[in-house]
């Protein structure tokens, strides 16, 4: 069935509709992703999002519909690439050619300015600030190299959105939104040196265009008992966390007095220097989540202490931020 490309795409495989449902399968294991097989279909529910793949001989067809033409058009990149990945063409009736990359939304600089010493804020306006909000903690940053025009990425006739490479490809950093209304959003920026997102944060004026995408990066874990522990990169998303908590919360994190700000006054948060060993002395039972961001050894040590004590992979998330030598995240 072909539906309207606001709701939805459809197109189709001529050949390897066998290797289409092979990855298929392997992606719902992978994403944890809810897959029904059915003698005429198989449909993976993705990002409020369905993808069907439908036998019809000699090749498939493949549709995607959902509520939000955004996550359709998400999911028609996605599947694109995972899928030529595999050396599997789809054959879309129709792409939005042309049009920005999915998520992409591109904003205006409001203002910059020191909230500690270890710490910018920065403020983006734009009329699709309110969505990034939305059940997700984190976006991607897109900074053109100092001195040239920007060049986003966009959709091509394969469905796919392509990205400038070379003079032009962009800075992605991931940060967490601290706070937002409808029409502006803020997040922070750790100061250190050696970091891209610092020197733009220090010359860019005000008014000036940035691109923005996403959402992403999850939300914060609906347990009874959540324990939060990150160094001055994942500050802000423990700060939001915190703010979002449904249970019992306790933080412990590796930041100055001064950069933790009101937080110090905050009963749940410890200053700590030792995460690892904070983590180690952790009381965890069935109702936790464990949540635990820092540089990529640490967040690697982190989950081998966890697995080593039994705890379930769903029950903790170890993000590695930054890794050494390289610029941290946030």
């Amino acid at each position: 069935m072909s539906v309207s490309p606001l709701a939805g795409a459809s197109g189709r495989i001529e050949t390897g509709a066998g290797a289409a449902a092979a990855v298929i399968r392997a992606r719902a294991a992978e994403w944890d992703a809810p897959l029904v097989e059915e003698e005429t279909r198989l449909t993976l529910h993705l990002w409020g999002c369905e993808l069907r793949l439908i036998p019809d001989a000699p090749g498939a067809r493949v549709e995607i519909t959902g509520a939000e033409r955004r996550l359709v058009l998400t999911l028609q990149d996605s599947a694109t690439q995972m899928l030529a990945d595999e050396g599997v063409a789809i054959l879309w009736e129709s792409v939005a050619l042309g049009a920005l990359a999915p998520g992409l939304a591109l904003m205006r600089v409001a203002s910059v300015r020191p909230v500690s010493a270890g710490y910018l804020r920065v403020r983006l306006a734009g009329p699709e600030a309110a969505r990034f909000a939305l059940r997700s903690l984190h976006f991607r940053l897109l900074l053109p190299p100092e001195g040239r025009a920007p060049c986003w990425p966009r959709i091509a006739e394969s469905g796919r959105a392509v990205w400038p490479t070379g003079a032009d490809a962009l800075h992605r950093p991931v940060y967490t939104v601290t706070a937002q209304a409808d029409d502006w959003l803020e997040f922070d920026i750790f100061r250190h040196a050696g970091s891209p997102t610092c020197d733009w944060a220090d010359r860019v004026q005000p008014g000036a265009e940035v691109g923005i995408i996403g959402p992403g990066g999850g939300w914060c874990p609906d347990a009874r008992v959540l324990h939060l522990l990150g160094d001055e990169t994942a500050l802000p998303a423990i700060a939001r966390m915190l703010s979002l908590a449904p249970g019992k919360v306790h933080a412990f994190v590796r930041a100055s007095d001064d950069d933790l700000g009101p937080l110090v006054h905050d009963p749940r948060v410890t200053r700590c220097d030792d995460l690892l060993g904070a983590l180690h002395d952790l009381e965890v039972c069935e109702q936790s989540h464990v949540w635990f961001a820092a540089r990529d050894d640490e967040a690697r040590a982190a989950r081998r202490c966890l697995l080593d004590r039994g705890v379930a992979k769903t029950a903790f998330t170890a993000a590695a931020y930054w890794s050494r030598g390289a610029t941290p995240a946030d």
